[in-house]
């Protein structure tokens, strides 16, 4: 097999990982293999190499100091390229400047990829327009609006448009690094190489079952935020936007159109939310009966439970809890 050179560029403030995370997985001992597959394939199917964007040295945004191997004066044979991201990417001028030494020398890259908001150093060379993309959640709107042309997907963990791929926050990185490996080296090499990180080799569902928590938590900063925080620990509660409304001292007006101003939605798409984040948590923890998480988190009906997770998540109930125990397996005697 054909040893292929994946080039990830460094430059301050990446988040470090974005480049640490696919590196290791294009690198991972699951390759070492067989005597006979070391011999016909010595050091593995990928070589890895960090191309710093200014000089050799780099600064993660966590504060890690980070060595390049070369730097993009160097001429390399790359197979694949990949954009990590990071803050500093939005530093003016930055993203540019990456975007400007893909376009010099796209036409030499088999794969062009973005992890994260590894978007902003691909954007700009005009090579990603009228393709569908993936980036951070949080950073959805930002990249519509500086880059109208592109087609952003705002819940795919990652996308493949012609030969240009695109993931969503940091450790989805991996999960696009598992889909280049799918393809270069089939799916049992894949999920070896899933299986030795300890991460699965294809995450149900989208960036939904992941953000919206997260981002409700940080937006909700005024009287919304006790509010927020109350509906998550009295799921079963009556929820109903009346309800919610007496508990905020607002009228029913009031308060349906304070909330969707402060959180960019309804109390009824919010409280159904919150309660399909706690059941995914109980279905990947928990040997119960679907019904019986469907009831723990507010639902009375399983059937009314099924169709909204299916709806928000991609994936049935009994599907998303699979997917748990297929990686636990490897595990399950692990503890005598």
């Amino acid at each position: 097999m054909k040893r292929r050179l994946i080039g990830f560029l460094g430059f301050n403030g990446v988040q470090a990982l974005d480049l640490v995370g696919p590196a290791d997985a294009f690198t991972s001992d699951a390759f070492a293999g067989s005597a006979e597959e070391q011999a016909t394939s010595p050091g593995g199917p990928y070589g890895v190499v960090i191309i710093g964007l200014h000089g050799k040295r780099f600064t993660a945004s966590s504060g890690l100091v980070m060595q390049a191997d070369v730097t993009t004066s160097t001429r390399l044979q790359l197979d694949t390229v990949i954009v990590p991201g990071g803050v500093g990417l939005r530093a003016p001028g930055i993203g540019e400047q990456a975007a400007a030494w893909i376009a010099g020398r796209a036409r030499q890259f088999r794969r062009i990829a973005s992890v994260c908001t590894g978007i902003y150093g691909i954007a700009p060379s005009g090579l990603l327009d009228g393709r569908r993309v993936a980036t951070h959640w949080a950073s959805v709107r930002d990249v519509q609006r500086r880059f109208p042309k592109l087609r952003v997907d705002s819940n795919a963990l990652f996308l493949k448009d012609g030969r240009f791929y695109s993931s969503a926050g940091i450790t989805a990185g991996i999960d696009l690094a598992l889909a280049m490996i799918e393809e270069d080296c089939g799916p049992r090499m894949a999920l070896a190489v899933a299986r030795e990180m300890v991460v699965y080799f294809k995450r149900p569902g989208g960036q939904d079952q992941f953000s919206g928590p997260l981002q409700f938590q940080f937006e909700a900063a005024d009287r919304f935020a006790d509010l927020t925080a109350w509906i998550q620990t009295h799921l079963t509660d009556e929820l109903s936007v009346e309800a919610l409304a007496e508990r905020a001292c607002l009228s029913v007006r009031q308060f349906s159109r304070a909330f969707k101003d402060r959180l960019d939605t309804t109390p009824a798409a919010f409280v159904e939310g919150a309660r399909l984040a706690e059941a995914s948590r109980r279905l990947a923890a928990r040997r119960v009966s679907v019904e019986s998480v469907a009831r723990s988190v507010g639902y009375a009906s399983e059937a009314v439970f099924r169709r909204a997770f299916e709806r928000r998540f991609g994936v049935s109930p009994k599907h998303y809890r699979s997917r748990f125990s297929l990686l636990a397996q490897p595990f399950a005697n692990a503890h005598p």
